[in-house]
């Protein structure tokens, strides 16, 4: 029985382990969290911080094939046992060029891959003088869910501006966020999945609803398609990639940011292509042929996020509601705690008419909530 290692022991981990284990794989996965939510699925859990080496290199040393569910994760020692031969999928000197968004782009702009303009940041309000206001600032590193973004929109932001490492990048008149899930495996073959629209929670800046078929002109779909292959061609690398878009409202198609894992946007395909985004990176890594991307039904993903005012032990409600809506899959990740924004679990809503689809999941989303058992400290 083949071996997989997985960093991280979240959700896609969790998600990756299901189907590696129903393809009969041996899973181990890496995390800090005694039965984390892949861990309750997995073969066995080495409880460990993601900068541990000596853990890092028993799980590694002890599978196949190792992969991540997570960007921020000691890849120098990732790159050693690459060097000593372990197969380690994405490369991490593909890892080493994503964990820092500066250098990403730094190396999508030199590959052609079309990326907003950005500039490093030595001296903030200097450098804003060549953008104006409004412009985002990032962190070059260690940003996700929201986190590590902030938007300066006058003088007085700036008091409220990123500190540490960032870069400053051009404020996009978007129409619409979309992204691409796209796989390779080891002999070159890919895999593109249909474009989405993704919607995000005003508050925390964090993916909520995810749409598919996007609603694009097909000209759009397709050269989003095209540059999503061009991105994972470039990089050569082995495994599935999110890639975040921006559609501008003058027609372009930028690249936002890239994930080397499996990614929030492809959550659908789990219902609604001939095969998962998971299954896609557990075929790619073990260099077995890529399955169909096809997509069987327009589809609406949710994100179920932890309700604001909600500390403690997690409980959902209105779940038997939820599963009275024709079309509608239930996932819960298997987190005992939940807080405010937190991802808990999604759902997904199947419809021949992606309005139809749209309309059921954001009536859904009314009822179907995570909060705590603690009812009095939940503020609605």
């Amino acid at each position: 029985m083949k071996k997989i290692g997985i960093i991280g022991g979240g959700q896609l981990a969790r998600m990756m382990c299901f189907e590696g284990k129903r393809m009969g794989f041996h899973v181990t996965v890496l995390d800090p969290t005694p039965k984390s939510p892949a861990g309750q699925v997995a073969d066995e859990e080495i409880v460990a911080d993601f900068f541990n080496r000596s853990k890092i290199e028993e799980l590694v040393k002890s599978v196949d094939v190792t992969t991540f569910d997570l960007e921020n994760i000691d890849v120098q020692v990732l790159k050693t046992l690459d060097r000593q031969g372990y197969e380690i999928h994405p490369s991490p000197y593909v890892l080493e060029i994503i964990q820092d968004k500066l250098t990403q782009k730094e190396f999508l702009r030199s590959k052609g891959i079309p990326v907003a303009e950005y500039r490093s940041v030595c001296d903030l309000k200097e450098e804003i003088k060549q953008f104006g206001f409004p412009v985002v600032q990032k962190m070059r590193r260690g940003g996700y869910d929201g986190r590590g973004v902030f938007i300066l929109r006058n003088e007085k932001d700036l008091q409220h501006a990123l500190k540490g490492e960032t870069y400053l990048e051009e404020f996009i008149q978007i129409e619409k966020e979309i992204a691409v899930i796209v796989a390779r495996n080891k002999k070159g073959e890919t895999a593109c999945y249909p474009v989405v629209e993704m919607y995000f929670d005003e508050n925390a800046n964090i993916c909520q609803t995810v749409i598919v078929p996007a609603r694009i002109s097909e000209r759009h779909a397709k050269l989003a398609q095209e540059i999503a292959v061009k991105v994972i061609e470039v990089f050569e690398a082995v495994g599935v990639f999110g890639i975040e878009m921006f559609l501008s409202k003058s027609g372009q198609v930028l690249v936002n940011e890239i994930a080397p894992r499996p990614h929030n946007s492809g959550h659908y395909s789990i219902e609604a292509c001939v095969t998962s985004q998971f299954e896609q990176h557990i075929r790619a890594i073990t260099d077995l042929p890529l399955g169909s991307t096809r997509l069987l039904s327009p589809a609406v993903m949710v994100n179920l996020l932890g309700e604001v005012g909600c500390v403690g032990r997690a409980k959902i409600k209105g779940l038997e509601e939820a599963l009275s809506v024709e079309g509608l899959s239930f996932h819960f990740y298997g987190k005992q705690q939940t807080w405010p924004y937190r991802k808990m679990g999604h759902y997904t809503v199947l419809d021949e008419d992606v309005e139809r689809a749209l309309e059921k999941a954001l009536r859904v989303r009314e009822f179907l909530k995570v909060v705590s058992e603690e009812e009095p400290v939940c503020l609605r």
